[in-house]
């Protein structure tokens, strides 16, 4: 082929013909790509979030589902004075702006109070130190009852009427009652108690002792006086 028909294929109409052809399909299928582009991802289009905070999940996700939206559980907390299963917080916040179909991430109301592990606070420390490491820990402290026994040491906790051990899982929400020694051997006892090292023997030895009084002073005798009278011769 020499270079004058080479060239002459490019003056062909049909050549030309093909490519518009083809650039016109090509323009074609781009504007339809960005058109479904934009209605999946509803361009232009914004969603107001409601405010979902303090409301049940249940009542919320209906909310969403109707504007669009998906609600969806990230963590949960827990907050005595609100029922279970209410919202908490929300991700994002209400008043945002987004698309339709954004996902709203929110931290619910535990349905069961959480628990806390007794630590052995039983027979191994005192009422101070006991209730210092407990309340620390987040537990509720009623008034102490005190037992007889050694004077401010632990010797049981009560949970509802109840004996824990160390170990137990206790709910945050319920109220410990420290067992404390008050000093005392028994219940009727009214001594304070004593510690065994420094009791008496029972059979101890008992000091006996006489009063001694001070003799009492002899009175001196009186001197023997002789016979007055002579004889007269």
């Amino acid at each position: 082929m020499t270079l004058s028909e080479f060239i002459g294929k490019f003056k062909s109409k049909m050549l030309w013909g093909n490519l518009l052809a083809m650039a016109g399909v090509i323009a074609v299928l781009l504007i339809g790509f960005k058109f479904a582009i934009d209605v999946y991802t509803h361009h232009g289009e914004s969603i107001t979030i409601p405010n979902l905070v303090h409301r049940s999940f249940d009542s919320a996700s209906a909310t969403a589902d109707h504007m669009g939206l998906t609600l969806q559980v990230s963590d949960t907390g827990y907050v005595r004075t609100l029922p279970p299963g209410c919202i908490l917080e929300q991700f994002p916040a209400a008043g945002e702006q987004v698309k339709a179909g954004h996902v709203i991430y929110v931290t619910i109301n535990a349905t069961q109070s959480p628990t806390i592990t007794l630590p052995d606070v039983i027979d191994n420390c005192s009422l101070r130190e006991a209730m210092a490491r407990l309340k620390a820990m987040g537990f509720k402290l009623g008034p102490p009852q005190f037992i007889p026994g050694e004077k401010d040491w632990v010797y049981g906790i009560l949970v509802n009427g109840r004996h824990v051990v160390y170990g137990d899982k206790i709910s945050v929400d319920a109220q410990l009652i420290i067992q404390v020694g008050n000093g005392m051997r028994n219940a009727s006892d009214s001594v304070d108690f004593v510690d065994p090292d420094f009791q008496e023997d029972d059979g101890g030895d008992i000091d006996e002792f006489e009063e001694v009084t001070e003799p009492e002073h002899e009175q001196p005798a009186e001197p023997a006086h002789g016979d007055e009278s002579g004889s007269i011769e």
